[in-house]
């Protein structure tokens, strides 16, 4: 599961798509679910930067807390709010890492993982808008999480999907039927990513230094 993200400024790498930012981009070193964090989606023919509320919030839900944060890619077909989305509105979601947990003797062990190389990972997301008392519309999202591969299953046995950059307009593109988007929806390679030890200091949402997501230890990578 993803319950913790690293959003450092990813909007400088030449792999992601040209957008038009309609809003600041959301930057943190810890972010939790319910809170806003930025988001690509398509608005007629343009990719739009906008901020949206970490937790899938359909027009017809009635209490904020009730918001799934994630949806399960095997649940995807299961649950209406899931399969609807898939079909008509889907997001990525650029972060420079995310938190895991690995249980131990001592308690549980944050790690970062991040792309070897240090790249944005693009996460598949689906978004759903809600009103505000007021009437104003607000964007809201939840990641889809997948397996893990077996690099990875030793700290956590699922991670969201990361798309591929060539994957990236076939998956914003609303006329992209499902059924075509299936193969975007894997395990991550071994060798895309690695994972670090970081303070403990993460396991508080509060904490909001980016030292705390400072390595404290060697990075996990695969090897062949």
């Amino acid at each position: 599961m993803a319950g913790r993200l690293h959003v450092d400024d990813w909007t400088r790498y030449r792999q992601l798509p040209r957008f038009t930012q309609a809003a600041q981009p959301v930057l943190s070193p810890n972010l939790a679910p319910r809170r806003w964090l930025s988001i690509l989606r398509r608005e007629a023919d343009d990719t739009v930067l906008r901020n949206a509320f970490w937790g899938l919030t359909p027009s017809w839900l009635q209490v904020l807390d009730h918001a799934p944060h994630c949806a399960r890619v095997e649940s995807l077909d299961e649950r209406p709010m899931f399969r609807q989305a898939l079909a008509e509105r889907r997001c990525v979601v650029p972060v420079t890492g995310v938190f895991i947990w690995q249980a131990g003797l001592r308690g549980k062990q944050p790690y970062l993982v991040t792309r070897t190389d240090r790249a944005p990972l693009l996460l598949a997301g689906l978004w759903s808008q809600y009103s505000l008392d007021s009437g104003e519309p607000r964007d809201s999202f939840a990641l889809i999480t997948v397996p893990t591969s077996e690099f990875i299953a030793p700290l956590t046995d699922r991670l969201p999907a990361i798309l591929a950059p060539e994957r990236l307009e076939a998956w914003l593109d609303p006329h992209t039927g499902p059924e075509q988007l299936r193969g975007s929806l894997e395990p991550a390679p071994r060798e895309l990513l690695g994972a670090f030890p970081v303070s403990k200091r993460v396991n508080d949402p509060a904490q909001q230094d980016w030292a705390c997501a400072y390595p404290v230890g060697p990075m996990h990578v695969w090897t062949p």
